[in-house]
């Protein structure tokens, strides 16, 4: 924390969680912590979303931090998370998740969001969150810092690792094609694509084209069927 910090400064926290007892239990321990006060919560991003902008309309004072929920309905937490360092560059948010997977922790951090917590961390370390994400800090669970640092040093087996040509037989068989198709496709030998598929799929350590298409969805190189 900066050593400049206002130490009567009352941090200011909104609560977004889909599910109510974890608001309650935030909102109870942040009452017993001086310089923390809870001023509004929302059920799911939307909401979170609507009264912000309710807030600044009405020209009251918004949060200094948004404690946000990943996994909820109508609005999730990280694209509620682009909304609101969008909406209201101020406003500082701290991911409180269930799940610890690097893809989520990517997702939320290029979102904007300015830490990221499990939900099992101890109280203590939440408050830690909240108070660096208002001095402008970005304080991270130290199980999500060590599963990034063991990520940035591991052999590269996502989609990044493909050649720009494999990432294109990746979602021509993510469509459905055969090899014949996608060697129609590209002006390339049936054989050439066999290769090429191949390829792709030890590289991604995947064992059938299933499991590619699967990937190719959840990565959003193609739509999820209807």
């Amino acid at each position: 924390m900066r050593g400049d910090a206002d130490p009567d400064r009352v941090i200011r926290i909104m609560v977004v969680d889909d599910h109510a007892i974890v608001r309650r239990g935030l909102l109870a321990y942040t009452d017993t912590v001086a310089g923390l006060r809870v001023v509004g919560e929302a059920a799911d991003g939307q909401q979170a979303v609507a009264l912000l902008r309710q807030w600044e309309t009405l020209g009251e004072p918004l949060p200094d931090v948004v404690l946000m929920d990943l996994q909820m309905p109508r609005m999730g937490g990280v694209e509620a998370t682009a909304a609101i360092v969008r909406a209201h560059p101020g406003v500082r948010v701290v991911v409180l998740s269930s799940f610890g997977e690097a893809e989520r922790v990517h997702a939320a951090l290029a979102a904007g969001a300015a830490g990221y917590l499990l939900k099992d961390a101890d109280p203590d370390e939440v408050v830690m969150a909240v108070r660096a994400a208002a001095e402008g800090e970005v304080h991270l669970d130290s199980a999500v810092a060590r599963q990034l640092t063991r990520r940035m040093t591991a052999p590269n087996v996502g989609l990044t690792s493909l050649t720009a040509r494999e990432r294109e037989i990746l979602t021509l068989v993510a469509q459905g094609h055969a090899n014949r198709d996608i060697a129609d496709r590209l002006a390339i030998s049936e054989r050439t694509a066999r290769t090429h598929v191949s390829n792709v799929l030890s590289k991604l350590q995947l064992s059938s084209r299933t499991q590619a298409a699967l990937l190719a969805i959840r990565e959003g190189l193609i739509p999820p069927p209807a």
